[in-house]
C-alpha cells in the first residue's frame, strides 16, 4: 500500500493524459523544437508554443513569448537573481525562503558585493509587509519572496507587497514552486514582475521543467546564464536578444514540455479554484484530525488563514526522520522530513535544532481515507514513542 502525501516536493500520481502525452511525444515525434523544416521537427516547434500558450493563459500572461522553459524552478530563479543583480545591489529577501533562493542570494553577497537583508515571519511563517517596506533604501533592486512556505504553508499577501516594492522602484520575484497549479494566479492583476516555478509540483506535469515568466520590458535588464544553439541567427556569434530565445540556449527537454502540455490542460478542464478548493478541504480534514493526537504539536496557519496545503508536525520523542520511516513501515505513508531546503524558516521556527519537522501535503489524487489512514499511523507512532 502507497499513500502519497509530499505532493509539496513533487505531485504524484499525474494524470494519466500527462503519461500518455510524454510516450507519444518519445514514441511518435521524437525530433527536436526549432531545428528543422521537416514534418516532426514542426510538432514539435508546435508543441513548445502550445504549451508556451498554454501556461501564459493559466498565469495570465498576455504575450507567451514572456514564459520561459528551464530545467526546473531552481534554474528559474537562479536566472532572475543572478541575470538581474550587480554588484552594491541591495535585495531584500525573507527567512520562509528556499534555498534555491538563499543560495543565490548568498552567492551574490560572497562574490558580487550584493546587500541582502532577512526579514523575519510570525510564528505562522506569514511575512509583514510594513516589515519589508522597512527594510527597502535606496539601493534596493530586488524583492525576492515565496508566494506560499513550504513548510507552514502560510499564503503572503503578494498583491501587498508588489504595491510596495514598486513604489520604491524595485523589482518583484515571486517563487510559485508551492503555487503554481494549486492558487489561482494572474501576474498582471498580482503586478509581478517576475515568477518561478517547476512544473512538476502543483502543475502536475513531469520532472525536468521549469516556467519563469518576465513582464515586458525586463528582459532587457536580464543577462542570459547561457548562450548556445537556439535555431534562430545561427550566422551570428551573440545570443539572439529576442524572446524567449534569448534564455534557452539548446535543446528544450520536450518529453517534459508534453507532459506539461497535458497537464496544464487537466488543471484548465478541472479548474484550479476547484483543485484549490479541494486541496483546502483535505488540508482542513487533515489538521482536525491531527489536532487530537496529543503528543503532536502543528506548525501553521489555522486551517481559515490564508495557506496552501502544506502541514507540519513534530511529536517529542521523536527526530523527524525517524517519524517519517516510522510512518512509512506503518502503513506506507510517504511524506517528507527534515529541513525542507528552507533553514532559516526552521530556525524561526524553532526546529532547526530538532532536525525540522514532518511535513504532510496533499495531491489533487488524495482522498479522505488516505489521510485516515495516515493520522492512524500516526497515532500508532505516537503510542510507541523510542526510548
Amino acid at each position: 500500500m502507497r499513500i502519497y502525501l509530499d505532493n509539496a516536493a513533487t505531485s504524484w500520481p499525474k494524470p494519466d493524459a500527462v503519461y500518455q502525452a510524454v510516450d507519444r511525444y518519445q514514441r511518435e515525434i521524437g525530433a527536436a523544437a526549432g531545428r528543422g523544416s521537416y514534418q516532426s521537427a514542426q510538432q514539435s516547434q508546435q508543441l513548445v508554443s502550445e504549451t508556451r500558450a498554454s501556461c501564459a493563459r493559466m498565469l495570465g500572461i498576455a504575450n507567451p513569448n514572456q514564459v520561459l522553459f528551464t530545467s526546473n524552478g531552481s534554474a528559474s530563479l537562479n536566472l532572475a537573481i543572478h541575470g538581474l543583480l550587480h554588484p552594491g545591489d541591495h535585495v531584500v529577501t525573507t527567512v520562509c525562503e528556499h534555498n534555491s533562493v538563499l543560495r543565490p542570494l548568498h552567492w551574490q553577497q560572497e562574490n558580487n558585493g550584493v546587500q541582502v537583508t532577512h526579514v523575519g515571519c510570525d510564528e505562522a511563517g506569514y511575512i509583514s509587509p510594513s516589515e519589508i517596506a522597512s527594510a527597502i533604501g535606496q539601493r534596493t533592486k530586488l524583492i525576492a519572496i515565496t508566494h506560499a512556505s513550504n513548510v507552514t504553508g502560510a499564503l503572503q499577501p503578494i498583491q501587498e507587497i508588489a504595491q510596495l516594492t514598486h513604489n520604491a522602484g524595485a523589482f518583484l520575484l515571486v517563487d510559485a514552486a508551492q503555487t503554481a497549479g494549486c492558487v489561482s494566479i494572474d501576474v498582471e492583476s498580482l503586478d509581478i514582475d517576475m515568477l518561478a516555478c517547476g512544473g512538476h509540483k502543483g502543475l502536475l506535469g513531469p520532472l525536468g521543467i521549469g516556467l519563469l515568466y518576465l513582464r515586458p520590458g525586463i528582459e532587457q535588464r536580464i543577462n542570459p546564464l547561457m548562450q548556445g544553439g537556439t535555431g534562430v541567427n545561427s550566422f551570428s556569434s551573440t545570443q539572439p536578444d529576442q524572446m524567449p530565445e534569448k534564455f534557452e540556449a539548446g535543446n528544450l527537454n520536450l518529453p517534459a514540455i508534453a507532459g506539461l502540455r497535458a497537464a496544464v490542460e487537466f488543471l484548465r478542464q478541472q479548474t484550479i479554484v476547484s483543485i484549490q478548493q479541494n486541496h483546502l478541504k483535505l488540508t482542513d480534514y487533515l489538521l482536525n484530525k491531527l489536532s487530537h493526537v496529543d503528543s503532536l504539536k502543528i506548525f501553521g496557519p489555522a486551517a481559515d488563514q490564508p495557506r496552501v496545503g502544506v502541514v507540519s508536525c513534530a511529536i517529542e520523542g521523536y527526530d523527524p526522520q525517524e517519524l517519517a520511516t516510522a510512518l512509512d513501515l506503518i502503513a506506507g505513508v510517504e511524506c517528507r522530513a527534515g529541513l525542507h531546503c528552507a533553514p532559516r524558516m526552521h530556525s524561526a521556527l524553532g526546529t532547526d535544532q530538532a532536525g525540522g519537522l514532518v511535513r504532510f501535503s496533499p495531491g489533487w489524487a488524495t482522498t479522505t481515507d488516505d489521510i485516515d489512514a495516515a493520522v492512524s499511523a500516526v497515532i500508532t507512532a505516537a503510542e510507541n514513542i523510542p526510548n
